[in-house]
């Protein structure tokens, strides 16, 4: 009897626990839209798409080495952990005339990592305003064009939140200045997303089969 209940323990109840777990995230592990049809970049810049990628999209601004320090957290702390899954990218809006800036910034955050998924697309004011107004959130622009906030975008061109968050109960958008921020929400919810894709193709991989 003793022999039987530590064979149990041993060796069914983790698979036990396993199941539920994976039970609990096929069923509960997505993550909401909160906005659909987020505007296409690409009309601005053809060769950055959204669609068929999972987007972190961030606003700049014209004073670049105001937002620096959001730009280097959000490389050390998420970047740098999932540029390598296929279909992620980092799509920054910048205001044109602030190549030389950009060129810098890249320099830099290249001497940590690389950054051949960092996508920096110029615009104008008005396309910049544009795109940010069709995430529909309650957070706003400054006067450089610029949000400390990044987004996440599903490969439908789907603004991805919360909409129960503990602190803000619609989540929008994550505090690139927050690095506590972004190690216990955006990368939590970052890999719940990619999750979702890895199940889905799983499942189509498995029905073509």
């Amino acid at each position: 009897m003793k022999k039987t209940f530590v064979l149990v323990v041993l060796f069914v109840m983790p698979i036990v626990a396993y199941l539920f777990f994976a039970s609990g995230i096929n069923n509960f592990g997505k993550l909401p839209i909160l906005t659909e049809n987020v505007a296409n970049i690409s009309d601005i810049d053809a060769k950055v798409v959204l669609e068929s990628k999972i987007t972190i999209l961030g606003f700049l601004g014209s004073d670049i080495e105001r937002q620096k320090g959001g730009a280097f957290n959000l490389n050390q702390k998420i970047y740098k952990r999932f540029y390598e899954f296929n279909d992620f990218q980092f799509v920054m809006l910048v205001p044109e005339g602030s190549e030389d800036k950009v060129s810098k910034l890249k320099k830099e955050l290249g001497s940590f990592t690389n950054i051949a998924k960092w996508n920096f697309v110029f615009a104008d004011s008005e396309q910049i305003n544009a795109l940010f107004d069709s995430l529909k959130t309650d957070l706003s622009l400054d006067g450089n064009l610029a949000t400390p906030y990044v987004f996440i975008i599903d490969k439908e061109r789907n603004l991805r939140g919360r909409n129960n968050d503990e602190d803000q109960g619609t989540k929008f958008g994550f505090n690139t200045t927050s690095v506590s921020e972004l190690n216990n929400k955006m990368e939590d919810d970052v890999k719940i997303i990619l999750a979702e894709y890895r199940m889905a193709l799983k499942k189509n991989n498995a029905n073509r089969q």
